[in-house]
């Protein structure tokens, strides 16, 4: 079973053998293209007299994720049965498939479809990279980024972009130098490989944050940020014992910063034993996208409309219920391990 959790690498689906399936168990696409099938297409695949290859189906759904104008032309030409390759990921990663692929092959999406596709996917995977998404619906990172700006109201907010790697980054490099300086004040022996994988930055940014912290300077490059003095207050001078570092722009409550979560998150992000599977990925992604300080959450409660809450309150519940499984089901690994 393959997904496309991960932005890494080709996306597939998931099976590689090909089953007949009856055509009246098929549900329509949820396709990115904004109108009806081609019915002149239709009628050329029909008359062209040669094979199809099998059309790409959501197995939990049953709905098509690509070949509804193969499906059409082979019900026309009078069959009732059409060959399938399955695909058991989500609805919002079979989403992200069908528009792969048909911005691969087939009729050409219009670059109107292919911008609803990418703000549709900005929603369902908001912690994706802009290049990322581009490699998905055929537009430029550039134009992504545009759209990610003008809709980002609609947009789950996230503090790190998984890239096409597979690899999760903090969303700016400010908040990761910030984030080493910290743990090096924390603790000053600290090595460059656990402070990289703590941060998500590479081990030279890391190197220079620690350089720039022997020389008394700011960890941030022409102190590029608005917390420069508190930064700089964070670095014990020669002679004196380490002390807890401000927290940085938008986190005002240095008790919560550094955020001990967040650095195991970004740690297990770099696991390859974790990248290199769907069910990893996939515990990635929910880890990543509801990364945010108990300030964040606080702020969030305080806005909440009130005919929202009870819904919020019970959804809420059901997700803690979810994560406190996990906990109990992880909890026996750990004593043993």
């Amino acid at each position: 079973m393959t997904t496309i959790g991960s932005p890494d690498g080709a996306v597939r689906p998931g099976s590689q053998s090909v089953e007949s399936v009856p055509i009246d168990r098929l549900e329509p696409s949820d396709s990115p293209r904004g109108g009806a099938c081609d019915e002149g297409h239709v009628r050329a695949l029909a008359g062209s007299g040669r094979e199809f290859e099998a059309i790409v189906v959501h197995r939990p759904t049953m709905r098509v994720i690509d070949g509804m104008h193969r499906l059409h032309a082979t019900r026309l030409r009078g069959h009732h049965t059409i060959a399938v390759r399955f695909f058991d990921g989500s609805e919002a990663d079979a989403y992200v498939l069908s528009v792969q692929l048909n911005v691969r092959h087939g009729l050409p999406l219009s670059r109107a479809e292919r911008r609803a596709a990418a703000e549709r996917i900005l929603r369902s995977h908001p912690h994706w990279s802009d290049r990322a998404i581009a490699e998905r619906t055929g537009l430029s990172g550039k134009t992504v980024g545009k759209l990610r700006t003008s809709a980002s109201a609609e947009i789950p907010q996230s503090h790190t972009r998984i890239g096409r790697d597979g690899t999760a980054r903090p969303l700016s490099s400010v908040d990761g130098r910030l984030h080493a300086a910290g743990l090096i004040a924390t603790d000053p022996t600290v090595s460059l490989r656990q402070l990289a994988h703590a941060t998500g930055l590479s081990t030279a940014t890391v190197r220079d944050v620690r350089d720039r912290l022997r020389r008394g300077e700011d960890p941030v490059p022409g102190g590029r940020h608005t917390a420069t003095g508190a930064a700089r207050a964070a670095v014990p001078p020669a002679g004196e014992p380490s002390r807890r570092p401000a927290a940085p722009p938008g986190r005002e409550h240095p008790a919560e910063w550094p955020n001990p979560v967040a650095t195991a998150v970004r740690k297990l992000a770099k696991d390859p034993s974790l990248k290199g599977s769907e069910p990893g990925r996939r515990l990635l992604r929910a880890m990543l996208v509801t990364e945010l300080s108990p300030h964040e959450w606080r702020r969030i409660t305080a806005a909440l409309p009130g005919h929202c809450a009870p819904l919020v309150a019970t959804v809420a519940a059901q997700r803690a219920a979810e994560w406190q499984a996990l906990a109990d089901a992880a909890s026996p690994r750990t004593g043993a391990a």
